[in-house]
């Protein structure tokens, strides 16, 4: 669903637009005038409907007015601190992080791991191996995206952050990788612009290109179409096609920018497939980030699967009453037609998958129009 902000009013834009610090008083001062400016030209575009109140009721609205004004002000005092205290507590976050990527790397020792047991192989595994791929997995929404072949590449993930983005609105996500056999990046980044994150309204999102190693890229695949028999050509066709992988989401969706060039079809799977990859960066960043070590253990997946059973009963529930009401409790007896579905295709017959890589084509994509992502 495309949302145009443009003439739109919201107190949620502040929050962004005043990360990562807080505001001095005299800007303070600017925000809550800029605010009742607003507020009065909104009031102003319904002047018409004021005038056909009452003398005694445009008075009262007056006093709510000034009652709005006054809580307008207290808001953006909320926004500001809000905006303070996130910022403090992320750089509290910080040295425990550190601490975590040192464990988890074996930059560092922990107390209580022998010295005198060399040849056995478990004392001999510096860290936590597949540390990061295992916390990911276990995630439900991360784990639909983590193909067999991924899981290679992902075993080399040294450490995820997140940050705020310096002087806009929105975030980026930063996957730090070991050298490794499938790609030259060792860091490989996420950008979110955002409209308004509050209400998920994403103007753009950028990708890193990443520099695959021949015949390693994980998000494609070589279909070999195999030769006739009797053929001249004694060569096999082949030809690339895009296939499913985690590594897709360095690769966000492009969205026209034109209105003209797309359609309302069209609009409905970008706008799945742009709520999809804001999923997986809201995962990433306020599930996984801050408790990986419960998502490598599974003690947070437990958590998030009681919260699933609670909201299925609800909707059963729910889809329970609708169906009674919808069909009376009728018995369904009718006898359903089987149909022999046995359409033939001939390319697929002829092909043979090879996990053959050719060079990765994924390009930073910037979407001009804002998407609401949620």
């Amino acid at each position: 669903m495309m949302s145009n902000s443009k003439d739109q009013f919201h107190m949620a834009d502040l929050h962004s637009a005043l990360l990562p610090s807080a505001l001095s008083a005299e800007d303070r001062v600017d925000l809550v005038n800029s605010i009742k400016s607003k507020l009065h030209d909104l009031a102003g575009d319904h002047a018409d409907f004021l005038d056909t109140l009452s003398q005694n009721v445009r008075n009262r609205v007056d006093v709510l007015r000034e009652i709005q004004s006054q809580h307008d002000e207290l808001e953006a005092k909320y926004i500001e601190e809000r905006a303070a205290l996130e910022a403090k507590f992320q750089k509290l976050y910080g040295p425990l992080y550190t601490k975590r990527f040192e464990i988890v790397n074996g930059v560092v020792e922990v107390d209580g791991v022998l010295e005198n047991h060399k040849n056995d192989q478990s004392m001999t595994d510096k860290g936590v191996p597949n540390f990061w791929l295992t916390a990911m997995k276990t995630n439900e929404v991360l784990a639909e995206e983590i193909s067999e072949s991924d899981e290679g590449a992902l075993q080399y993930l040294k450490d995820i952050k997140w940050s705020r983005i310096d002087g806009s609105k929105g975030f980026k996500l930063e996957f730090f990788f070991d050298s490794n056999p499938y790609f030259k990046n060792t860091v490989l980044t996420k950008t979110y612009h955002m409209i308004n994150e509050d209400e998920h309204i994403l103007e753009n999102s950028i990708g890193t290109e990443i520099e695959w190693y021949p015949g390693k890229i994980l998000t494609e695949k070589i279909l070999k179409k195999k030769v006739k028999k009797g053929s001249k050509n004694f060569k096999p066709i082949m030809r690339s096609e895009d296939c499913e992988s985690f590594f897709n989401f360095f690769s966000p969706p492009q969205v026209p920018v034109s209105d003209d060039d797309i359609d309302e079809d069209m609009a409905e799977v970008l706008q799945s497939q742009m709520e999809q990859d804001y999923d997986i960066a809201s995962t990433i960043r306020e599930k996984i980030i801050p408790h990986a070590v419960s998502w490598f253990t599974g003690e947070a997946a437990q958590i998030d699967d009681e919260d699933d059973i609670e909201k299925d009963d609800d909707d059963d529930d729910t889809e329970k009453d609708v169906d009674e009401d919808e069909h009376g409790g009728e018995d369904d007896d009718s006898d359903g037609e089987e149909v022999d579905d046995d359409d033939d295709d001939d390319d697929d017959d002829d092909v043979d998958e090879d996990e053959v890589k050719q060079n990765n084509n994924e390009k930073k994509v910037e979407v001009c129009k804002p998407i609401k992502v949620f």
